[in-house]
């Protein structure tokens, strides 16, 4: 007797997500049911969407973004709360385990957002889980730190040097930063003869917005630490 041949499966262009009036496709990010209902959902990447020939199952072979505390470094000073790193793994789950949609933007998009919902993420990093290394490994630093640039942190711009500091790293805070109207760095202070100005603020040297890049150091100075 011949053996009967598996059902194929068969490619889908869009899924809709159970209890939910949206639609997902290839190329999108979305959440998915963690097994502990006590952590986040994990987020993930769609690749392709399939259905099962014979169990009618549908199923989605994903990418998934790791958060950085998921990561072989862990969490760091540096890592925006909203911040992913897409991943080299790779996986099949039910699409019964899709939550909702998401949007993972670049990182430069994401410091332009004028206000970050719930489903915003951002990533600036893909990362290789089995060995724990980062595209690209080398990243801009800024202020007296030497750190990566965290969106969710204030700083403020030296108007001689140009580069950007953390209110902490300047023993002040951001409503005494408020103040100044024009900042200047201790390293560009003459003597202590230039002193800032205090006035009005300055929008143009206080800023939420990604910096300019100068300086930048490898992520392995952190990851190995």
């Amino acid at each position: 007797m011949a053996k009967s041949k598996a059902a194929a499966k068969k490619v889908l262009q869009s899924y809709s997500i159970k209890g939910t009036n949206k639609v997902v496709k290839a190329g999108d990010c979305v959440l998915m049911r963690a097994q502990d209902p006590e952590k986040p959902p994990y987020v993930a990447r769609i690749e392709s969407i399939e259905i099962d020939g014979k169990k009618k199952n549908v199923i989605v072979n994903v990418r998934w973004y790791y958060r950085p505390e998921e990561s072989i470094g862990g969490r760091r000073q540096f890592h925006g709360v909203k911040e992913l790193f897409l991943s080299d793994h790779y996986d099949i789950q039910s699409a019964d385990t899709i939550e909702g949609k998401c949007t993972v933007h670049s990182f430069k998009n994401y410091t332009k957002l004028e206000s970050v919902g719930s489903e915003d993420y951002f990533c600036r990093f893909e990362y290789k889980a089995a060995t724990g290394g980062f595209t690209p490994d080398r990243v801009a630093v800024y202020c007296k730190c030497e750190m990566p640039y965290n969106p969710d942190d204030l700083m403020v711009q030296c108007e001689t040097c140009k580069d950007w500091f953390h209110p902490a790293c300047l023993n002040m805070t951001t409503n005494q930063l408020k103040t100044i109207e024009h900042f200047i760095c201790t390293d560009c202070l003459d003597d202590s003869k230039r002193k800032p100005r205090n006035g009005a603020k300055d929008s143009s040297s206080l800023e939420t917005k990604q910096p300019e890049t100068k300086r930048r150091r490898r992520l392995s100075f952190w990851t190995l630490q």
